[in-house]
């Protein structure tokens, strides 16, 4: 089937663009003029130059595509000071609603975020004592990127129910991994601190996701009928800030000064079933999959 990917150069596109590839799938890969390719060309049959709110290029990013995986997003306007809100939903909002409407019928695949949720109402609690929160929880965000994202995710919604299409909704969380610019990387930024003072106090946590489970979620839902109408919780654990310095100060083989008055356990868990059921991705890599991906940021890295 041929796949077209929009952010293809990017962090998680590119995982995506390999995961499909070694399934057998074609890709059609939309990058900027100024997009570092070389990561991604052997998982990019054909790359098509344009951003995703330029519908000239979209008639080339759609030719011939079955499905398409919406996964870019356009920083600027929200990295903007201060933020720039009329660009953000000119290019964010408004360009992917119309991407979304100008590719049907074909199948369509959107990279949300956990984002779509802050304010948690009282739900069922595990036996941990955390409210489990499922796919069907209102979506309350506490930012201007969750709330684009959720507004996307309610088009999806009327186009699956007002005309059967196959359209999904993936919420991965922080997504970690060794990035093709291994220092923007999710721990980076921590060994550094280690190697040059010994200590880290950031409070605080959040739960992670590693960029290979996002990119087996998006190929496993390439195709899949079950996915149809249906968001997705993409979760992994949870894990401290001070979890990670401690993890990352083990592997540098530091005595390290670590801050862990931050709570070990969040107030809220999500229920990632549908995500294992239906997409086949375990989501169970836990603390030693965070080791495993310091082990190599850290030799990414180098001295």
């Amino acid at each position: 089937m041929r796949v077209a990917v929009t952010g293809v150069s990017g962090f998680i596109g590119s995982a995506i663009a390999r995961r499909l590839a070694g399934a057998g799938h074609r890709v059609t890969g939309l990058v900027r003029a100024t997009s570092r390719r070389d990561h991604v060309e052997a998982f990019v049959d054909r790359f098509v130059v344009g951003t995703h709110d330029d519908d000239s290029c979209w008639p080339a990013l759609l030719d011939g595509a079955e499905c398409v995986i919406h996964n870019s997003i356009d920083w600027a306007p929200l990295r903007a000071s201060p933020m720039d809100l009329t660009w953000h939903l000119r290019t964010n909002l408004d360009a992917s609603i119309r991407l979304l409407h100008t590719s049907s019928p074909r199948q369509f695949v959107f990279i949300s975020t956990i984002a779509v949720h802050h304010d948690m109402l009282p739900r069922p609690k595990d036996g941990s004592g955390r409210c489990v929160i499922t796919e069907d929880h209102p979506l309350r965000p506490n930012s201007v990127y969750g709330a684009h994202k959720a507004a996307i995710e309610a088009f999806l919604w009327a186009e699956h129910f007002g005309s059967g299409r196959n359209t999904c909704a993936l919420r991965p969380c922080g997504v970690y991994g060794v990035e093709p610019n291994p220092s923007d990387s999710h721990g980076a930024d921590i060994i550094a601190e280690l190697r040059r003072t010994g200590r880290y106090a950031n409070p605080g946590g959040g739960k992670w996701v590693h960029v290979e489970d996002v990119a087996a979620a998006a190929a496993e839902a390439v195709g899949n009928e079950r996915v149809a109408g249906r968001p997705f919780n993409l979760v992994d654990c949870y894990a401290r800030y001070a979890d990670w310095a401690r993890l990352a100060a083990e592997e540098l083989g530091l005595q390290a000064e670590i801050d862990t008055s931050t709570p070990e356990q969040p107030n809220n868990t999500f229920d990632v079933s549908a995500a294992r059921d239906l997409l086949g991705v375990a989501l169970d890599r836990g603390h030693e999959g965070i080791r495993r991906h310091l082990r190599e940021l850290i030799g990414a890295i180098g001295s």
